[in-house]
C-alpha cells in the first residue's frame, strides 16, 4: 500500500476538499466553493450525494493521477452516535448512522458515504473516517443545559481543532497534553472549545444548536421567541430547520455565506455588512470568554483558525476583545487534509488501532 496514494475528502457546509497524499506527502489539493443558491437546490443534505461525489471524480480525472492509484480514501466524519476521537472503519452499523443522521444533518456525513462508494470501485482499497464531528470528551458537567429532556452534546469541528491545537503546541516545544487551550475553529460553523490538557471538555453545539452565529447558522437563539414561532403556523419544521442552519447568519442577515464578501462589503463602505460583520466577532468573543471560565483563567492561548481566519478586520475585533484572557495565535484556514491524511496513514502503518463503529 505504500506506493498507493491516500485520497481525502472532506464535504463542509459551504465547500469540498479533495486531497491527494503519498505517505506524509501532498500530490494534491483542490477547495471546490459551492455558493448557497447552488446548494439550495437540494432539499435535504443527503441528497448532495451524486453531486458532491462528481464534484470529486471530476478534480481526481483533471489531477494527473488516475483512480486506480488510490489505496486508501478517508472521509471527515458526520454525525453519528457519539465516540472517542482516533480512525474508524467504515462499515454496516457507520454507513447506516451517517444515512439516516442520528444526531443532525451535515456535509460531513457525506464524507464516510463517498470514501465508501469510490473505494468499492477500486479493489483492494480501504475506506476510513477519522476524528468525526461527534467527538466527545466533554466533562460531565458541561452536558447540563437547565432541562433534563435537553442535554447538551458534543459536536463540533474536532478535526480542524485537535489539529491545529497539536500543531501549535509543536510550534512551541509543548505537548498539546500539556496545555490549555481555547480554540476557534471558523468556517461555515463556528465552534469554541477548551482543550484542558488534550481533552475537549466543553465546547458549543456547532451545527444546529449554540454559540455564535456563523456564515450560514443560526447559532444561539432566544428559546422562547424560537418556541413561539415554531408553533406559530408560519412555518413547517423544516422551514425551521433551514433557519438555524443553512440559511441563518450571513445568509439571513447579508444574503450570503461568502465571509470574504461580507469582509470586503465591510471594506468597501456597506454600513449593514459592517454592523453584523462586528456582531459575529462579539459573538465569538463572548464564547471565548466563557471557555476561559471553564479552565479558570488558566488559559495558555487562544488559536483562531478556519477559513474565515484570512478575514483581517474580522479577526482584529476579536482579538481587541479578548487578548486581556491571553496571546491570540491566528493560523488562517485548516489542516484537516493532512490530518485526516496522517490517520490514515497511521492506521495502515499499525501506529494507531482501527475502531469498530457499533
Amino acid at each position: 500500500m505504500d506506493d498507493k496514494l491516500i485520497l481525502a475528502i472532506n464535504p463542509g457546509s459551504t465547500s469540498t476538499k479533495i486531497a491527494l497524499f503519498q505517505g506524509n506527502k501532498e500530490m494534491f489539493l483542490k477547495n471546490v466553493k459551492h455558493s448557497s443558491e447552488e446548494l439550495d437546490k437540494f432539499a435535504k443534505i443527503t441528497d448532495q450525494f451524486e453531486f458532491r461525489k462528481n464534484v470529486i471524480l471530476y478534480e481526481i480525472e483533471n489531477s494527473g493521477f488516475n483512480i486506480t492509484d488510490i489505496g486508501t480514501i478517508v472521509g471527515r466524519g458526520g454525525i453519528v452516535k457519539p465516540v472517542k476521537c482516533g480512525v474508524y472503519r467504515i462499515n454496516k452499523a457507520l454507513l447506516k448512522d451517517l444515512k439516516k443522521g442520528v444526531l443532525g444533518e451535515h456535509a460531513s456525513n457525506l464524507g464516510g458515504l463517498i470514501a465508501n462508494d469510490i473505494s468499492r470501485s477500486i479493489k483492494g482499497s480501504k475506506a476510513f473516517i477519522a476524528d468525526p464531528v461527534v467527538v466527545d470528551e466533554l466533562d460531565d458537567i458541561a452536558r447540563v443545559s437547565g432541562h433534563p429532556k435537553l442535554e447538551r452534546v458534543s459536536i463540533f469541528h474536532a478535526l480542524n481543532q485537535k489539529a491545529m491545537a497539536r500543531q501549535h503546541a509543536k510550534s512551541i516545544s509543548q505537548n498539546y497534553e500539556d496545555l490549555n487551550l481555547i480554540v476557534v475553529h471558523l468556517g461555515g460553523g463556528i465552534s469554541v472549545g477548551a482543550h484542558r490538557r488534550g481533552r475537549v471538555v466543553d465546547v458549543n453545539q456547532a451545527i444546529d444548536g449554540e454559540g455564535p452565529f456563523s456564515p450560514e447558522r443560526s447559532g444561539t437563539l432566544p428559546v422562547g421567541a424560537l418556541a413561539k414561532l415554531c408553533f406559530s403556523g408560519e412555518v413547517t419544521h423544516e422551514e425551521v430547520k433551514k433557519m438555524i442552519t443553512g440559511q441563518g447568519g450571513y445568509v439571513a442577515y447579508l444574503g450570503t455565506n461568502n465571509a470574504h464578501e461580507v469582509e470586503k462589503r465591510a471594506e468597501q463602505g456597506d454600513k449593514k455588512a459592517k454592523f453584523i460583520q462586528e456582531a459575529l466577532a462579539y459573538q465569538v468573543a463572548k464564547e471565548i470568554g466563557a471557555m476561559s471560565t471553564v479552565l479558570k483563567g488558566d488559559v495558555d492561548g487562544i488559536i483562531l483558525t478556519g477559513g474565515m481566519a484570512y478575514g483581517k478586520s474580522l479577526i482584529d475585533s476579536i482579538t481587541e476583545r479578548v487578548r486581556h484572557i491571553s496571546f491570540v495565535y491566528v493560523y488562517p484556514g485548516e489542516d484537516e487534509m493532512r490530518a485526516l491524511a496522517k490517520n490514515a496513514l497511521m492506521a495502515l502503518k499499525g501506529e494507531v488501532e482501527i475502531f469498530e463503529y457499533k
